[in-house]
């Protein structure tokens, strides 16, 4: 197989003392969409967080296309669980705003609202927008920098079932479009299945520890993909068992504890 996209080392994160990550390893080729599935505080969006540049204080190297990173970088599109729109700027100024070329990129930022579905709004202010609109405005911006990869972190776990369908769709198309990869925070069994190619499962470590990755799901299912889709159900099995295990240990070493 080819040298990976990304490739993500980190030996050990931690807060205040307490380990929240250790010994993981993360690597995305090129066009790959990689879905992060765990329970709250197993590190999933600070394994994120570190990807993106966002958080810089721990132990390990993160790689872009074989250089090291040390920060933020335009390659990296950064999508965040809320959209996060300035209310002070119009539509195009919220999506050319994280590369500082406030009204220079009015002309791309009307050409990604065309694609994210959202024509001739270049003007319009954020308190305008629906939730699913200023989402998707949020995906704009994220393009905005033409990135390798995009990192989102539970982007559409903020709005409603029928809108969340239509940005999943949406994720599907804009990177298939631009031919990059993505690396998805969820806690979604069904997302992770209808877009990834592969789903990680995390897991937080026992007794402070650390967290990481504890199994790997390759999911092959050819797509255009269904939701809820009846083959999907041993793959479904398969992480809710992974997502179980964890919970079942605790059990067992609260029971055996003196």
């Amino acid at each position: 197989m080819s040298e990976p996209l990304l490739d993500v080392r980190v030996r050990a994160k931690r807060y205040d003392g307490r380990t929240v990550l250790a010994n993981t390893r993360l690597a995305i080729h090129a066009g790959e969409i990689v879905s992060l599935l765990g329970p709250s505080g197993c590190g999933k969006s600070t394994l994120l967080r570190i990807v993106a540049g966002l958080d810089r204080d721990f132990e390990g190297e993160v790689a872009l296309r074989g250089v090291r990173l040390d920060g933020p970088s335009p390659e990296l599109g950064v999508i965040f669980q809320e959209p996060r729109l300035l209310p002070w700027l119009d539509v195009a100024n919220n999506i050319s705003f994280p590369q500082h070329a406030r009204g220079a990129g009015a002309q791309q930022a009307a050409v990604l609202l065309d694609e994210v579905g959202l024509p001739g709004i270049t003007g319009a202010w954020p308190k305008a927008l629906s939730g699913g609109m200023a989402q998707r405005v949020a995906i704009a911006r994220g393009l905005f920098s033409r990135p390798c990869m995009l990192l989102l972190d539970e982007p559409f776990s903020a709005v409603d079932a029928i809108t969340r369908a239509r940005l999943q769709d949406l994720l599907l198309a804009v990177t298939r479009a631009h031919g990059m990869a993505a690396l998805l925070v969820t806690h979604d069994i069904d997302e992770a299945l209808l877009l990834s190619d592969r789903v990680l499962v995390m897991q937080p470590g026992a007794e402070g520890t650390g967290g990481g990755i504890v199994h790997e799901l390759h999911v092959t299912t050819p797509r255009p993909r269904e939701r809820h889709a009846a083959e999907d159900a041993p793959l479904r099995r398969v992480l809710l068992d992974r997502l179980a295990a964890r919970d079942e240990e605790d059990r067992t070493a609260t029971a055996a504890a003196p």
